[in-house]
């Protein structure tokens, strides 16, 4: 069977699409470092402070598979350019943000239009790109920026807040998303043929929303009231009710919001559950070199910015120059895993973290081994999330990869900051009889909590390697690879799609 013939604008979508996944990205850690002084200018309590971040994860989360199904029904491209269009409406509420009020609803306002940007633009990429090698080079781009973006947004983030002003992390998302609009709305053709009209699942909606929305809050409120709390043990009970429900409902029902085809292939559900892992120790870690860097170090914003470079650039090493050459060449898991493992001896790296270690001999390696490792495993990943998948369930699928991102965020900031803390907390009981400079005990003690949170870190990215070496088994993009599940929709899929075929 040929393949369908090449959109001739693709490689013009793809700077669009990219660079509004920098936008989203980014924007999940550009406004860490603002938030102090967001915080002090609008008077907004210590209490209510991490809403600034948890009403955009909570919106974001919930909704990313309604967000994935929009796009499958709507057409990817509308759904994009109305995900940015609303995106960036959203970003200047923030930014003229007057009050604690204003400030929670343009968060969550933002939250829910990245909902429907994100598995948009990865959808777009899926539908967009059929050559196998081509396919290659453009997650290779698009899985440098998801793993990058976060660390160009505290650089980002750390320049415009000292020499700007705060308000600028929110304004700064205009125009990347007017030019991304813009761009997207002349160049991208959405192949004919690729929506599911099908009716939308009502109750798969309100039981994943619901559900998502639960989990991602039970983390967040962990991190700040503790794992025993019974709130906190309320909300992670409802989450597996409700999205215990959710799978029965899907498999039940005509048209399900999530096709349970699309989750339980063994190669997809591989992709999402080892990129979960990696995200949870990703997003610890930016968190823990942050404070070490700014707090410990006494390091300005902007110069923390910076210090997090070697990471991007291995990150874009990583996924361009390594996962998209060797890609269609040999199978995923052969970069999956050992890009996991390379990684995690990143992190291994840092666990010898003390208050006055080497930034160029000790942080800066680790972060050329995290980035090199992380965007090698990236690329393959991103795109093995959209193999053998029809067309009609793309958004869906790449939808189960942010939300699997998402969540995994929402973990390794709760879990891995709890775990930081208790460690914390211990040593100042266990060394403040012999203490003799308060200051000194404090960042030692502050140093001592980062490094036992990073060593569950590098266990979590050898879990990541040993799910994505064990559990896909995919072969080489585009050759006769044995399939994975063998169902029959599966094997309808291939016919679909035969250069993605398992």
């Amino acid at each position: 069977m040929d393949l369908p013939k090449a959109d001739p604008m693709r490689w013009k979508a793809l700077v669009f699409i990219a660079l509004a996944q920098l936008m989203v990205v980014l924007d999940a850690t550009i406004v860490n470092i603002a938030l102090p002084w967001a915080q002090q200018d609008l008077g907004i309590s210590d209490g209510n402070k991490q809403w600034v971040i948890t009403a955009y994860a909570l919106a974001f989360g919930g909704l990313l598979l309604f967000g994935g199904r929009i796009a499958d029904m709507w057409g990817r491209k509308r759904t994009f350019v109305t995900g940015l269009l609303g995106f960036a409406f959203a970003s200047a509420l923030g930014g003229a943000a007057q009050g604690e009020a204003m400030m929670l609803g343009a968060r969550a306002l933002q939250g829910v239009f990245g909902a429907l940007l994100a598995p948009a633009a990865l959808s777009l990429l899926a539908v967009m790109f059929t050559d196998a090698k081509e396919r290659a080079k453009a997650f290779g781009i698009y899985g440098a920026i998801a793993g990058g973006g976060g660390a160009v947004g505290l650089i980002l983030g750390g320049f415009l807040t000292e020499y700007l002003d705060w308000r600028w992390t929110f304004f700064v998302n205009i125009p990347f998303a007017i030019i991304a609009a813009a761009g997207a709305y002349f160049v991208i053709r959405e192949p004919a043929g690729s929506r599911n009209r099908s009716s939308l699942d009502i109750p798969g909606v309100v039981l994943s929303t619901l559900g998502l929305v639960s989990l991602v809050y039970g983390f967040t409120r962990a991190e700040s009231n503790g794992w025993s709390d019974a709130m906190t043990v309320g909300l992670f009970v409802a989450s597996a009710v409700l999205l215990l429900g959710f799978v029965f409902t899907e498999s039940k029902v005509r048209s399900p919001l999530l096709p349970l085809r699309v989750l339980l292939d063994r190669n997809r559900g591989g992709v999402y559950m080892s990129l979960g892992l990696a995200v949870i120790s990703m997003f610890g870690l930016f968190l823990f070199l942050t404070y070490y860097l700014q707090v410990v170090r006494g390091y300005s914003p902007v110069t923390t910015g910076f210090a997090f470079l070697p990471m991007i650039v291995g990150m874009i090493t990583g996924s361009t120059q390594i996962g998209a050459r060797l890609m269609t060449r040999v199978p995923p898991r052969l970069l999956m895993g050992p890009g996991f493992l390379v990684a995690a001896l990143g992190m291994l790296l840092l666990t010898q973290l003390e208050i006055d270690s080497s930034y160029p001999f000790l942080i800066l390696p680790a972060q050329l081994l995290l980035g090199l490792g992380m965007g090698t495993a990236f690329m393959p990943a991103m795109s093995l999330a959209t193999h053998g998948v029809e067309p009609r369930d793309a958004g869906v699928a790449s939808a189960m990869v942010n939300t699997s991102q998402q969540v995994g965020g929402a973990i390794g900031t709760a879990l891995l900051n709890t775990i930081a803390a208790s460690a914390t907390t211990a040593y100042v009981a266990s060394h403040a009889a012999g203490a003799t400079n308060a200051k000194l005990l404090q960042a030692q003690a502050m140093v001592n909590g980062y490094t036992h949170a990073i060593w569950w870190a590098v266990g979590i990215l050898a879990v990541a390697a040993t799910i994505a070496l064990t559990l896909i088994n995919t072969g080489v993009p585009g050759s006769a690879a044995p399939k994975a599940s063998g169902s029959t929709e599966d094997a309808q899929d291939e016919v679909q799609i035969p250069v993605i075929a398992h």
